[in-house]
């Protein structure tokens, strides 16, 4: 299949943070979705991507073509979603998007127009005047206005209302079913990956832990529960655990689980994409 984004082995050395040899790829009408501790290298990533920064060493390529070379041309066909102000704080909605939709060979007025109706924007107000939340629709209603093949976006769903965001959702999806468009979603709210993600890529400390399908991921690892003088036995089974009252709670490999299921009062359960970068990022 056609890819659309390959990373291969990018680092970037901040000094006291370091991005390390990053590599993960999507093919085209997938939805990936960027997982990881704060501070792990998730915007690092997206912003090397976006060549808002020099990497030090590795490649970015997308649409097969190199993302700096052919830089204009590529990011024609990206749309940009930034957890941060990205336009003039005084400028009026209206004057932005007249600025910016001239870049764009493939701007749509008339879909730029359908999105600030159905998030309900007043084109007539200055950006610094909205709330955080109007602006990432603002920002959302800008990058999908020209009909992108790939979209990136940085914590999208922060600042948005629970309601919004499950619309969102939805046109996300829609998006992908009806033009075949692929999207990289970086988000600390791992739920909303759980409804849209096809690939998940699990950033820790500037390394990639890993990088698989969601079905496949959520069936690799199993969530233990257990008493502790049970599980006690059993810590080199598990990735990552924690001491309550009850008991341990941990994390483990699903193919490590048979010597456990052999023991009374231990109870195994799918793992949501919360537990598993949890227990993952404070492993031993």
């Amino acid at each position: 299949m056609s890819k659309v984004l390959e990373v291969k082995n990018v680092s970037k050395d901040y000094g006291d943070f370091k991005l390390k040899n990053v590599s993960f790829s999507l093919e085209k009408g997938y939805i990936m979705g960027l997982i990881g501790p704060n501070g792990s290298g998730k915007t690092t990533t997206i912003k090397l991507i976006m060549n808002l920064l020099s990497k030090d060493s590795g490649e970015i390529k997308m649409f097969n073509k190199d993302h700096i070379a052919d830089e204009v041309k590529i990011k024609e066909k990206i749309g940009f979603v930034y957890d941060g102000d990205i336009y003039p704080s005084g400028m009026k909605l209206e004057k932005i998007a007249k600025l910016i939709a001239p870049f764009y060979k493939s701007w749509d007025q008339h879909i730029f127009e359908g999105y600030i109706k159905k998030f309900r924007l007043n084109l007539g107000k200055k950006l610094e005047d909205l709330s955080k939340g109007m602006k990432i629709k603002f920002s959302i209603a800008m990058a999908l206005s020209h009909k992108p093949e790939l979209i990136l976006m940085d914590e999208p769903t922060s600042g948005l209302d629970p309601v919004f965001r499950r619309e969102f959702l939805e046109l996300l999806q829609d998006i992908i079913e009806k033009r075949k468009a692929s999207v990289i979603f970086s988000t600390h709210i791992t739920s909303d990956l759980e409804k849209v993600a096809d690939y998940i890529t699990f950033i820790d400390d500037g390394e990639v832990v890993f990088t698989d399908t969601y079905c496949d991921l959520v069936e690799n690892y199993r969530l233990v529960k257990g008493k502790k003088e049970v599980l006690n036995n059993h810590k080199d089974t598990l990735i990552g655990m924690k001491v309550n009252k009850f008991g341990i709670e941990g994390l483990a490999k699903s193919d490590s689980c048979h010597t456990l299921t052999e023991n009374e009062g231990v109870l195994l359960e799918r793992p949501s994409l919360e537990d598993i970068m949890y227990y993952v990022s404070t492993r031993d």
